[in-house]
């Protein structure tokens, strides 16, 4: 099917995955065009704020073809797709340079969240709007002067009759500013520590009581926010899993974080490396031993961060998404530099505005911070997987 009408997923149990990976590509070729053409390549780290309107009408395009959440169950609203075949689908939907998804939060990580966890009431609610891109979600996980330490949550949610009340504050809000809800992990159990006395909330953003504030990044971009909730309020039933149960569904969340469109976020590298790589050659930087060294270097590093995405795809032992992200944080952070370096002096001037690699060089600087840092990840590595002493704490 080609067309922007009808499921085009609705058989990709009965088709091999050659089949599978012939017709979304061609579907991408044809949908890509028109009053979509001018999506190829738009959004994504650094650039959320590109054709935002345009976008949600591309999911919503996608969603009428039911090609959103293929790798939900189909009795959940989902494509049932087969992991290879979602493997397949984000590789080709980046192949194709198809416009990044403002929906991903609600579509890869709270769609699953509530599949795995929440009551059949809270799929029937909120899946579907979720699916069709009516209603857009933002993650209230990390806190200011927590760090990347999730366990050390201080905004609090206690109930008064049928509804939690909610005060605290998030950081690093992605999206926040455009979303209709979020979901919050808050302390319900009063004296709990670190891990006990969590729940997990969905909460309405449109409300009394929410104050969003944009943070302004290096790129001068703010898709990242700081969330003042003071008495905000969400009904009792909107908790996922019991409540004080709240890190088991945080930390399913985070699992689900880390699946098959990392393999579609590769194929984006593979990408930016290739222009950088041209224009290395173009401009002569190639020629410089130090330049050759390190794209030879990214080229490999890239081909081992495939290799390993491949062997552990749906492992959900420890250190396998650590070692992710340590790879591709720290490949993509110097994959900035080396556009620094290939640019030379010019690379220095934004005339007048930033251009693609100063973007990439200065976003890319968060890389290593943003979704555990890199001494996070370590500590994980080295105290569960390789059972080292724990770092000494205060």
């Amino acid at each position: 099917m080609v067309s922007g009408e009808g499921s085009a997923v609705a058989t990709a149990s009965d088709e091999t995955d050659a089949e599978f990976r012939a017709r979304i590509r061609d579907w991408l070729a044809t949908n890509l065009s028109g009053e979509f053409a001018g999506l190829r390549g738009a959004g994504g780290p650094g650039r959320e704020h590109e054709f935002f309107d345009e976008r949600v009408a591309w999911e919503r395009h996608l969603a009428a073809a039911g090609l959103n959440c293929i790798g939900w169950p189909a009795e959940n609203g989902g494509g049932g797709a087969s992991l290879a075949q979602q493997v397949i689908f984000h590789e080709e939907y980046a192949r194709a340079g198809a416009p990044a998804k403002v929906s991903h939060l609600g579509q890869e990580l709270l769609g699953p969240t509530l599949i795995a966890f929440g009551t059949d009431e809270q799929k029937a609610r909120f899946l579907p709007a979720i699916r069709d891109v009516r209603e857009l979600w933002c993650q209230g996980y990390s806190e200011p002067g927590a760090g990347s330490d999730l366990a050390n949550v201080s905004t609090t949610a206690r109930l008064e009759g049928d509804e939690w009340v909610i005060s605290g504050q998030k950081v690093w809000t992605s999206l926040a500013h455009v979303a209709d809800w979020c979901f919050v992990v808050a302390r319900t159990e009063p004296g709990s520590t670190r891990h006990k006395g969590l729940s997990y909330l969905l909460v309405p953003m449109d409300q009394p009581g929410i104050e969003v504030r944009p943070i302004v990044q290096l790129t001068g971009t703010s898709e990242f926010n700081e969330v003042f909730f003071d008495g905000a309020r969400t009904a009792a039933a909107n908790v996922v899993g019991e409540a004080g149960e709240g890190w088991r569904v945080a930390m399913g969340t985070l699992a689900f974080e880390r699946g098959v469109a990392t393999l579609g976020q590769q194929i984006g590298f593979r990408r930016e490396l290739q222009r950088l790589t041209d224009l290395a050659l173009d401009t002569g930087a190639a020629d410089r031993p130090e330049v050759a060294d390190e794209l030879r270097r990214a080229w490999t590093d890239l081909d081992v961060m495939r290799a390993h995405a491949l062997r552990t795809l749906g492992s959900a032992a420890t250190g396998t998404a650590e070692v992710a992200k340590l790879l591709w944080a720290n490949w993509h952070r110097r994959l900035g530099e080396i556009a620094m370096t290939v640019r030379g002096a010019a690379g220095l001037l934004a005339d007048p505005e930033l251009d693609d690699w100063q973007r990439l060089y200065l976003f890319t600087r968060a890389d290593t911070i943003y979704g555990g840092s890199n001494e996070i990840q370590r500590n994980i590595i080295a105290e569960r997987v390789l059972g080292l002493p724990r770092e000494a704490r205060p």
